[in-house]
């Protein structure tokens, strides 16, 4: 099945040392309209990712192996995120869940463990890649509105969440969970509405990361992230954002 051709090619840096399977995603992404520039190790990515270049980079994804043979995905990520929010999304082989958990805590927006669909992969960037697009472009006057809750304010604008006037730092991806929670708030929302809301579709109806977003969402906006009270998890249901968070 050839997938559907876009108009005008979106630009993505795939770092992966299986030369195989880079070439595979490669042809693949670029018959769906990706124009695809390949580094083979992390001394490669790190020079295409070089900010002394311009603005990161004349692309619009990164596809980040997390192992190289002369580096960590990881570092690449973590030094990627002190200069750029170039959307990033990893892949391991790894089976401990640990390193991915790590890669979402550092700015990753999403991973795919090996082996994959392609298909997947072209989801998954389509949806990382429409969040940054969306905050880029002109919104709805009303849409923009300041959302405040007690001491906490959320700026779509500015995709700023705020305690105090003071700035809370998050990913893209987490601070499009925190909107949607904000704008239901006393609303159970499950998993799947959640991935469907930020996503924009439901590619694992029981995707645990979303749990380790909303854990570092958690530890950027409230006072006692082990003690939550914005945001409630309701066990076995989703979670809830707190209606009212008078003094808080």
């Amino acid at each position: 099945m050839t997938p559907q051709t876009r108009t005008s090619p979106s630009q993505l840096l795939l770092v992966e040392d299986d030369l195989r399977l880079a070439q595979q995603v490669s042809d693949f992404l670029q018959s769906a309209g990706w124009q695809v520039t390949h580094a083979a190790n992390a001394a490669q990515a790190e020079g295409e990712l070089n900010p002394r270049r311009g603005d990161a980079l004349g692309f619009d994804a990164l596809v980040l192996d997390l192992m190289l043979p002369d580096g960590d995905g990881l570092d690449i990520c973590r030094r990627l995120r002190t200069h750029s929010d170039l959307p990033v999304l990893m892949l391991t082989a790894r089976g401990d869940p640990f390193d991915r958990v790590v890669g979402l805590e550092i700015g990753a927006d999403d991973y795919l463990t090996k082996p994959f669909e392609p298909r997947e992969l072209l989801a998954r960037l389509r949806a990382i890649t429409r969040r940054r697009a969306g905050s880029l472009s002109p919104r709805d006057p009303q849409a923009e509105q300041i959302l405040r809750f007690g001491r906490l304010d959320i700026d779509p604008a500015a995709r700023q969440a705020r305690i105090d006037g003071e700035d809370r730092p998050m990913t893209a991806y987490q601070f499009d969970l925190l909107q949607v929670l904000a704008r239901h708030p006393g609303r159970v929302l499950t998993r799947e509405f959640l991935l469907g809301a930020v996503k924009g579709e439901s590619l694992e109806a029981f995707d645990r990361s979303i749990d380790v977003h909303i854990s570092r969402i958690r530890a950027a906006i409230e006072d006692d992230p082990r003690h939550p009270r914005r945001i409630l998890t309701l066990r076995g249901a989703g979670y809830v954002f707190t209606k009212s968070q008078d003094g808080i």
